[in-house]
């Protein structure tokens, strides 16, 4: 179910299978969670069609090097006399699994990892270590008979029973890993959702009183933003309102057509002028999704 993401079935695949292949002297993995919840409204509270929603990881700097940073640290305290690699995301390395079993939570329904105290908004990273530590244990899936995440996603990419998710349906698949044509009939789906999706995060009860993160670099600076703003964008003040930002994964294209679709799931006429002028950006993907959005708003008249 991995559609389009070559990096989740490749060779890396077979590195995920022992994580020795990336640590050979490797005895113990230290797995660490850095809270990112701040106190902004969520997706399902969002109100204003004039606007897209980005995911809540992503309204800060990127996470990458704030995790990293901190691991350094931890490195540096655990002293001399060991071989040791931080990893951070981008390893061939199963965070969630290794994370559960270190006992910071359990592996919840919509397939985000779940601490029973500060619910799912944490980044994970670790540190792989030929010190041989005690191990923790995983704590028990808490999750029961609650199927929130599962009613909620409009696109069903996770099925009735759960602990599964479909990338092929799933919203941040969409607007970040997928560099070519949203499928159209999935387009109704994403809503306004112009970078990930927080929806099954958002519905989830054990978020309910998650608590908010003291971090500066994860402060908002780019909360629930005007899609008339972001359609105008070139390539180059995309960079920079972006800068330091994970939107940039979603690439200038990527983005622009993420935009186009919720201007067309909107239902607002103000968006017919900025998607004519997106009908004649060079990138025909962008266009073309630029025409499915004037057709909605069409219909919608």
């Amino acid at each position: 179910m991995a559609g389009a993401m070559g990096y989740l079935t490749d060779h890396r695949a077979k590195i995920r299978t022992d994580p020795r292949l990336l640590l050979p002297s490797a005895k113990s993995i230290i797995s660490v969670g850095k809270l990112y919840n701040v106190p902004q409204p969520r997706s399902t509270e969002a109100g204003d069609p004039g606007s897209g929603w980005i995911s809540r990881y992503g309204w800060g700097e990127d996470y990458h090097q704030v995790v990293r940073s901190g691991l350094e640290q931890l490195v540096e305290k655990l002293g001399a006399g060991h071989q040791w690699k931080i990893c951070v995301d981008t390893a061939p390395l199963l965070e969630r699994s290794y994370a559960r079993e270190a006992g910071l939570g359990w592996i919840g329904k919509n397939t985000c990892l779940i601490n029973q105290d500060m619910g799912s908004w944490f980044f994970l990273g670790e540190i792989l270590t030929s010190l041989e530590l005690e191990p923790d244990s995983p704590p028990p899936d808490r999750c029961g008979t609650c199927t929130r995440c599962i009613d909620a996603c409009p696109t069903q990419a996770i099925p009735k029973e759960g602990y599964r998710v479909d990338a092929r349906r799933c919203i941040p698949y969409f607007t970040i890993e997928l560099h070519g044509s949203a499928p159209e009939e999935m387009r109704a789906g994403i809503g306004r959702h112009i970078f990930g999706c927080d929806i099954c995060q958002d519905v989830c009860p054990w978020n309910r009183q998650a608590p908010f993160s003291a971090e500066p670099a994860f402060e908002p600076r780019h909360f629930a933003p005007a899609l008339e703003d972001l359609g105008r964008l070139s390539e180059d003040e995309f960079r920079q309102v972006f800068q330091g930002s994970p939107v940039q994964r979603a690439k200038h294209a990527g983005f622009l057509r993420n935009v186009a679709i919720a201007m067309g799931n909107s239902g607002q006429a103000k968006f017919r002028e900025p998607l004519e002028e997106l009908l004649k950006f060079p990138n025909e993907m962008v266009a073309e999704h630029a025409r499915w959005a004037l057709e909605q708003l069409a219909g919608g008249a």
